[in-house]
């Protein structure tokens, strides 16, 4: 059998753990304690194969290994983050760059069709919270402005401007195209960026995989709940 090494990075406070694994980029985990955020990565990662279509993901073995701990004074708990990998700070390959542009391309074309179909765009079930941006989406369409709202805001933070389109895919398009744009940018610049948070490409890469994920996830679970597994779509494998 087959073993999938998978090097995390931790968030941390007295109120939870967030982990990011380094080695899939956009994949985590969540939990009050550290071995219940470890002990989810298994699943997480294997999930995660089976949405970037990396083979033979079911019959492989996941050996996760922490290589960076951040204590923060984000709500990490709600799955607020500033951190910035080691590794995302440093020249980005061509080849990788294509790679993790892809994925961030077909995220945001899985995060529309799962969006699509919900039958109820305004429905929710969830209570209201805040984070440090504001108040939490609750409704699928809050979840999809919010997800596709945040794409300048990682781009301006890079050094990228742009005003942001209705469609999430189309949106993600132009911002790559803008990104391409600049001079060496494979070169990885790590930019200081609002509230004192660190941003590179590769960080951005990340995150915007990432951050389809978490709100699809939210989204699915919920409408899951109201409409049932054979009406909502399950891109991400959830």
């Amino acid at each position: 059998m087959k073993l999938i090494k998978n090097n995390i990075v931790v968030e941390y406070n007295e109120k939870g753990y967030l982990m990011y694994s380094e080695s899939f980029p956009g994949a985590y985990t969540r939990g009050r304690e550290r071995q219940e955020a470890l002990s989810k990565f298994p699943v997480e990662i294997k999930r995660y194969c089976r949405w970037a279509e990396i083979d033979d993901a079911e019959t492989e073995t996941v050996e996760s290994i922490i290589v960076q701990s951040e204590e923060s004074e984000l709500k990490i708990h709600e799955a607020d983050s500033d951190v910035i990998f080691l590794s995302e700070q440093n020249p980005l390959p061509k080849e990788e760059y294509e790679l993790l542009k892809n994925r961030a391309l077909k995220s945001a074309k899985d995060f529309q069709t799962l969006y699509n179909s919900v039958p109820d765009k305004t429905y929710t079930s969830l209570p209201k919270r805040t984070s440090f941006y504001g108040n939490v989406p609750r409704t699928p369409g809050e979840m999809y402005d919010h997800t596709n709202g945040v794409t300048n805001y990682y781009a301006a933070e890079i050094g990228v401007e742009l005003d942001n389109t209705d469609t999430i895919y189309q949106n993600r398009v132009q911002v790559f195209q803008a990104i391409e744009e600049k001079e060496a940018f494979l070169q990885n610049k790590v930019f200081h960026g609002s509230y004192g948070e660190q941003w590179s490409l590769r960080k951005v890469l990340r995150r915007f995989i990432w951050h389809d994920h978490i709100h699809a996830k939210g989204m699915y679970r919920m409408a899951v709940k109201e409409w049932g597994e054979s009406e909502i779509q399950n891109p991400y494998y959830f």
